[in-house]
C-alpha cells in the first residue's frame, strides 16, 4: 500500500489519505496554476465556520460602481426603490372577474345567438343609432321651436347671462349706447339651468363688488312675496333669465318663455330670495328698469333636455350591455355623448340651431382624433376581453355621464377657474381645491400600485415625468399664464386608467366625460394665456387709478378736483361714474380739472366712481364713495374723505 493511501473498508479500493488541513476542519490550500480567487460567504452552510465579509466593490455590479462617488446606502436604497418599481417577476395582470357572470353576459349571448354574423351585427348597430338619431333630432326640432305669445309673436332665444345694460362705461354718457330705456317690449325664452350661471368678474352695485353668485338686482321686498304683484322692477343690468326665475315666470328646471317691459327709471331696488336666487339691493336710481309682463296666453316650449337627456341614456345603455368589442362600444358612445353635451345639456351660447350644430360639428372633428388615440392608448387596453357588460355600464357609462353633464354634477364645488386670482375671490375655493387635491392623491396611490403588479411603473413613470417637465416649462414661460381646462385635465390623467379594474373603469368614464364636455361647450382653448385673455372684457386691469385731490360734499352739490392723469402711461382723461351709470368725462385741455355734481333726488344716496381714460376706454374704476343724502361723504378706500 503507498504511503498516503488508505484502504475502504466498504470494498470501494484504495483514497487518498486526509491531510492536515482537512483533519483540521480548514480548506487546503490551492496549488493548482489557476490564478481564480476562491471567495466564500460570511458562513459555511456545511462547516459552519465564519469566514470574512464580500468587500463592498465586489457586492456590486460594474454599472453600480460607476456611482461609487454616492454613499453606499443612497445606492442601496436608490436600487431597491428600483426593484420596487419593477413589480413582481412574473407580472400580475389585471383582469375583472364579472359577479353573476351568465347574467352579464346574457345579453351579449343573445345577440351572438340570433345575429351570428358580423354584416347582422353591424346591421343591428345602424338600426340603433338611426332610432336614436330620428328620436333625438325630433325631441330636439321640438324643444327648438320657440312657439309664439299672442300679442308679442315668437319669443327670442337668449343665454342666461343676457341683459340689457354693460358694465363700466361701455353704455357710454349717461348710458345712451344702451337705449331706450323705456316704453319697449321683447318676448324672450330662456333655457334651464339658468340659475348656475355666476358673474365671474366683479360688477358694481353702488358700494358693493359683486362677483361668483347670480346677478339680479330688486324684485319684490320680503314683505311683498306673498302677495301678488303685476310689476317686480329689477335694475337694466339684471340678467334677464335669473330675473325671470326670481320673480316665478320661468322654471330653472324646464325654461320658458316671457315679456319684458323696460320702465325707465327707477329707484330703491329692494333684496330678496325666491326661487333659489338671492337678489342685490341698490338704494339709488338707475335709468333703466324692466318688469315683466304678466297675464301672457302663449304656447311656448320649455326646454326639453330632460327628455333628451333618458332617450341618450337609454340609448347608451342598450349599446353597453349588448356590445363586446370595444372598438364598437367606445365610438358610437363618445359620439352620442358628444352631440348630447354640445347640443342639448351644455350648449354654448348660439342663440339659433344653425349656427350651433355648425359649431359643434367643428369641433367634434379634431375630438375625434383625440378620442382615437384614448382608444388606442387608454380604452382598448382597458376593455378587451372584459365581459362584465354590467358593471361597465354602471362604472364606466355612468362615470362618463357624470363627467359630461359636470355643469350639473359638480355645481356644488365653489371653483370657476384654476387661477391664482380666482382661487382667492371665490369663498371656499382654497378648501374645495385642498379636498381634490388630497382625492387626486389617494386615486394616484392606488393606480400605481396596480400599475406596479402588472409591471408597468417604469414606464408610467417616466411618462408622467415628461408631462410634468412640460408643466413645468409652462408656469415658467413669461408673460404666459398656464391654465388647466377640462379637456387637458382629461389628456394628462386618461393614461393611467388602462388598468382593467373597477376603480380605472369609474375614474376613466368621468375623464373621458370631462374631455367631451369641455371640447363641445368651451372646444380647444388654449392652456398658455395671457392676462388679457385670462382677465376677460370685465376683468380688474390693475391699472393705475386717478389721483382725487379734494372733495367738497354739501346737501344738495358736491365737488370734486383730480391730478393731471399720467399722460407718460398713455392716460389723457377722466371718466365719472354716479350710481354706475357714466355721468361726466372730463380729457386733458378741457379746462380746469374739477367738476361739481348736482344731486339728482332729494335726500337720495349717491356712489361715485373715478377711472383713469386712454380715449373712450376706461381703466380701472375706484371703489365707491358715497355721498349721503344728508351730505355727509365716505370715501372708499381709495377715495379721500372721510371714513
Amino acid at each position: 500500500m503507498a504511503p498516503g493511501k488508505t484502504t475502504d473498508i466498504g470494498g470501494e479500493g484504495e483514497r487518498d489519505a486526509p491531510s492536515q488541513w482537512e483533519r483540521d476542519g480548514v480548506p487546503e490550500p490551492s496549488t493548482s496554476a489557476s490564478s481564480t480567487l476562491d471567495v466564500r460567504s460570511r458562513a459555511s452552510s456545511d462547516s459552519g465556520h465564519a469566514y470574512g465579509p464580500i468587500p463592498v466593490w465586489l457586492q456590486e455590479s460594474s454599472k453600480s460602481f460607476h456611482w461609487r462617488w454616492v454613499p453606499y446606502r443612497v445606492r442601496h436604497f436608490a436600487r431597491a426603490i428600483v426593484s420596487w418599481t419593477r413589480g413582481p417577476d412574473p407580472p400580475q395582470i389585471q383582469k375583472i372577474t364579472p359577479f353573476f357572470p351568465s347574467v352579464q353576459e346574457a345579453p351579449v349571448r343573445l345577440i351572438a345567438k340570433y345575429f351570428p354574423q358580423k354584416i347582422h351585427k353591424a346591421g343591428l348597430l345602424v338600426l340603433v343609432l338611426f332610432f336614436w338619431l330620428l328620436t333625438f333630432s325630433l325631441v330636439l326640432h321640438r324643444s327648438a321651436s320657440a312657439g309664439n305669445i299672442k300679442g308679442y309673436g315668437k319669443p327670442q332665444p337668449i343665454w342666461c347671462g343676457a341683459s340689457y345694460w354693460s358694465g363700466g362705461n361701455s353704455c357710454g354718457l349717461n348710458g345712451n349706447r344702451c337705449r331706450p330705456f323705456d316704453n319697449a317690449y321683447q318676448a324672450f325664452r330662456c333655457p334651464a339651468n339658468c340659475r348656475s350661471v355666476h358673474v365671474t368678474t366683479p360688477h358694481a352695485v353702488g358700494a358693493e363688488d359683486i362677483n361668483y353668485r347670480p346677478f339680479v338686482i330688486g324684485g319684490p321686498a320680503e314683505d311683498e312675496i306673498d302677495h301678488s304683484s303685476s310689476e317686480y322692477f329689477y335694475r337694466g343690468d339684471s340678467f334677464v333669465c335669473q330675473a325671470a326665475i326670481h320673480a316665478g315666470v320661468v322654471s330653472n328646471q324646464k325654461g320658458g318663455c316671457g315679456v319684458v317691459k323696460l320702465s325707465g327709471s327707477y329707484s330703491n331696488f329692494t333684496s330678496s330670495k325666491r326661487n333659489g336666487i338671492q337678489s342685490i339691493p341698490f338704494d339709488a336710481p338707475f335709468p333703466k328698469s324692466f318688469t315683466f309682463v304678466s297675464g301672457l296666453s302663449s304656447s311656448c316650449i320649455k326646454d326639453l333636455r330632460w327628455p333628451l337627456l333618458a332617450v341618450t341614456v337609454i340609448f347608451t345603455t342598450i349599446l353597453s350591455l349588448c356590445t363586446a368589442s370595444p372598438l364598437v362600444f367606445f365610438p358610437t358612445v363618445f359620439t352620442m355623448l358628444f352631440f348630447h353635451v354640445g347640443l342639448v345639456s351644455d350648449p354654448p351660447t348660439n342663440t339659433d340651431y344653425a349656427s350651433l350644430s355648425s359649431l359643434i360639428i367643428g369641433r367634434f372633428l379634431p375630438a375625434a382624433f383625440v378620442a382615437a388615440a384614448f382608444y388606442r392608448y387608454s380604452v382598448k387596453p382597458q376593455q378587451q376581453d372584459l365581459t362584465a357588460y354590467i358593471e361597465r355600464t354602471i362604472l364606466w357609462l355612468g362615470g362618463a355621464w357624470i363627467g359630461s353633464l359636470n355643469n350639473y354634477t359638480f355645481d356644488f364645488i365653489p371653483i370657476q377657474r384654476l387661477t391664482p386670482s380666482d382661487l382667492r375671490a371665490q369663498p371656499g375655493a382654497p378648501l374645495a381645491l385642498s379636498i381634490i387635491v388630497v382625492s387626486l392623491l389617494a386615486i394616484a396611490i392606488g393606480q400605481v400600485w396596480y400599475l406596479r403588479l402588472e409591471g408597468r411603473l417604469p414606464k408610467y413613470l417616466a411618462i408622467y415625468g415628461i408631462f410634468v417637465t412640460f408643466l413645468i416649462v409652462c408656469v415658467i414661460i413669461p408673460t404666459l399664464n398656464l391654465r388647466i381646462h377640462h379637456y387637458f385635465l382629461a389628456l394628462l390623467l386618461l393614461p393611467g386608467t388602462r388598468l382593467q379594474t373597477r376603480p380605472s373603469l369609474l375614474y376613466q368614464g368621468i375623464l373621458v366625460g370631462l374631455f367631451i364636455n369641455g371640447t363641445a361647450r368651451w372646444g380647444f382653448d388654449s392652456i398658455l394665456q395671457t392676462t388679457n385673455e385670462l382677465r376677460g372684457p370685465d376683468g380688474v386691469l390693475h391699472s393705475a387709478l386717478p389721483n382725487i385731490t379734494s372733495i367738497v360734499p354739501a346737501v344738495s352739490s358736491i365737488t370734486f378736483q383730480w391730478a393731471m392723469p399720467p399722460l407718460a402711461l398713455g392716460y389723457d382723461g377722466i371718466s365719472t361714474l354716479v350710481n354706475d351709470v357714466e355721468r361726466w368725462r372730463w380729457y386733458i385741455g378741457e379746462g380746469k380739472p374739477t367738476k361739481t355734481f348736482e344731486r339728482q333726488e332729494e335726500g337720495v344716496v349717491e356712489y361715485f366712481r373715478f377711472a383713469l381714460m386712454r380715449g373712450s376706454g376706461a381703466a380701472d374704476f375706484t371703489k365707491a364713495g358715497v355721498w349721503e343724502g344728508d351730505g355727509v361723504w365716505r370715501g372708499g378706500s381709495d377715495l379721500g374723505g372721510e371714513e
